[in-house]
């Protein structure tokens, strides 16, 4: 219907979802859908269908070659590349930790790049045991200029590489799966030949089908066939054929499906090692990286920490201490990893996640009150030298430069063995349970009326405060100690609430001759229920910790108290006990 120039449409809108709209072009009602958030767009990716698989049965036993791409990949991904001092800074990270293979840049593709090449080279920074690695499109003009930059290196990776995947060929490339290999295969010739031009250079090829995730596995396999044809590994020679998971596409089964199939297809598989290069796109990147090593994969590459293109690269550190949490020599040197994470945070610009697995600063820290105790007593009974087999901690924070007091943090979940632990560990105070009892809920008042975490420093003076540099109702002034046929007499004045008074009594040892005493004294029946000491330290001059629970009437006190002499030390934990009972009585009277 058309009515001055205007058009009315009908629609019919019985059946649609409330929230759809609709536009109108050239006449048509264009339906949109309800909410962007919308998963109809994607589509499952397609398994290989390897129904015959192994790798499920495997372990590993070892760990794999490793290739560092911190100085290229790494750094390809930072809002601020490194400066030409934080590069030095961080290879020579590399190399105390004990990488053999770091791949140090695209020379090829930045001057900055190809300059930093030239400095390790010229400055004989690489030692002699590790092998610098590069990276080139499969370019001849770049192949060249790659190996310009590393004129002079003793031993070096050349890798090279061009996109393999469906998406790249239809809607990069354009072009079908023969000028896929032709790409690949003129790369190979070319990097064949300037190596010949430069013999005094020991050279190892790596190719890599980038985008290996979204490439047919039987066409990569073609493809680094056809690579492999052109360098003729040998056993004593192999080259790498690097496998990328550029972007993670799928579970980590699947890659380690494709990890195996490809190796069972390729040729001359025994003058190969393979390698891969996962991403993190699905949070996975770690768990693909180690499934595909069971599927066959030898060699992995990643990053410290996992920095990297978008999500990131694999994170080395965590796969390599997931070995050493198995048993296995990791073959790096993380035992510092506080110093790790500072060299990679002020090369990178990146901070590490708190939580972020082995690296982070809380990865070993309950705050769980029942995590706390459980951690507690483990540690109370294990032995050095024996498996560690330690609730809640998969190895020993010790081993990479952390101590315990990182363990254990006290906030409002916290409950009595988190409040314990912190005493014994940085104070030397070995807690019977019916005191960590009452002092965690002291503790546990303050974290809930402030809302924030507890510092050891704040948990120490607490407990001062409240047991031993707490106001006194009884205070000893002199006493005397004598002993008759086994008895102990006790004789004393007694600064009893401000008044002077004298009191004596006898008993089957000291303290009890002064109960008996006290109760005599000020009229009061009550009995020690619980007590315990220990040295406060070591040595001569080590003083002892007495702590002491009275009951009267059904109502519990304690007391604690310090001294070199162990008398005086229990005298004053009882006094500090009876001390809490009367001046809580005198406050209701």
């Amino acid at each position: 219907m058309q009515s001055e120039g205007l058009f009315f449409y009908s629609v019919r809108t019985s059946g649609l979802d409330p929230g759809t709209s609709f536009s109108i072009q050239n006449g048509v009602a264009i339906l949109m859908p309800s909410s962007r958030f919308d998963h109809n767009k994607y589509k499952p990716f397609q398994p290989i269908g390897l129904s015959d698989r192994t790798w499920p049965d495997r372990v590993i036993k070892s760990a794999p070659i490793w290739c560092s791409v911190d100085l290229r990949d790494g750094n390809q991904a930072l809002i601020e590349p490194m400066s030409v001092e934080q590069k030095k800074k961080m290879f020579e990270l590399l190399v105390e930790v004990g990488f053999k293979e770091i791949e140090v840049g695209f020379p090829a593709a930045s001057q900055p790049d190809f300059d930093f090449v030239r400095c390790l080279i010229e400055e004989n920074r690489v030692p002699d045991d590790v092998t610098i690695q590069v990276l080139t499109q499969a370019r001849p003009e770049l192949i060249q200029r790659t190996f310009e930059s590393l004129r002079g290196a003793r031993r070096a990776i050349l890798h090279v590489y061009n996109s393999t995947s469906t998406v790249q060929r239809e809607k990069v490339f354009k072009t079908d799966e023969a000028g896929i290999i032709d790409i690949a295969v003129a790369g190979a010739i070319e990097v064949k030949r300037c190596a010949e031009l430069a013999p005094k250079t020991e050279w190892v090829f790596q190719y890599s089908p980038e985008s290996f995730t979204g490439t047919e596995v039987d066409f990569a396999v073609e493809v680094c066939d056809a690579v492999n044809t052109v360098w003729q590994p040998t056993p004593e020679n192999p080259a790498i054929i690097n496998l990328p998971a550029t972007v993670e596409m799928a579970t980590p089964n699947v890659y380690a499906d494709q990890i195996e199939y490809f190796c069972r297809k390729l040729k001359n598989r025994d003058s190969v090692i393979v390698s891969l290069h996962t991403h993190n796109d699905r949070a996975s990147a770690v768990a693909a990286a180690e499934l595909a090593v069971m599927a066959g994969a030898q060699r992995v590459e990643g990053t410290l920490l996992g920095n990297g293109e978008r999500t990131g690269n694999m994170d080395i550190v965590i796969m390599a201490m997931n070995l050493y949490s198995q048993g296995i020599d990791p073959g790096l040197d993380l035992h510092d990893m506080d110093r790790i994470v500072s060299v990679v945070r002020e090369c990178t610009q990146i901070d590490v996640h708190p939580r972020q697995a082995y690296s982070g600063d809380l990865v070993f820290t309950a705050f769980s009150g029942s995590h706390q105790d459980a951690i507690k007593k483990c540690l109370d009974i294990y032995e050095e030298g024996t498996p560690w087999e330690i609730a809640y901690l998969p190895i020993d924070p010790r081993d990479i430069g952390r101590t315990y007091q990182d363990v254990i943090r006290v906030n409002s979940q916290s409950g009595k063995g988190g409040v314990a632990y912190v005493l014994a560990n940085k104070f030397g105070f070995q807690l019977p349970r019916w005191l960590q009892i009452e002092f965690s809920r002291v503790v546990q008042k303050v974290t809930e009326d402030t809302g924030q975490e507890i510092s050891p420093d704040q948990i120490w003076t607490l407990f001062n405060n409240h047991y031993l540099d707490n106001a006194k109702a009884l205070s000893l002034e002199d006493f005397t100690i004598a002993k008759h046929e086994g008895r102990e007499t006790f004789v004393a004045k007694l600064n009893y609430m401000g008044e002077m008074i004298a009191i004596n009594g006898e008993g089957d040892g000291v303290l009890d001759a002064f109960v008996e005493a006290l109760k005599d004294a000020i009229k009061l029946d009550f009995e020690i229920m619980e007590y315990g000491e220990h040295a406060l330290g070591q040595g001569a001059d080590a003083e002892a910790v007495t702590y002491i629970q009275i009951r009267c009437e059904g109502q519990r006190h304690s007391g604690v108290a310090i001294s070199k002499d162990i008398i005086a030390s229990s005298l004053n934990a009882f006094m500090g006990a009876a001390s809490q009972l009367l001046s809580e009585r005198a406050a209701a009277a």
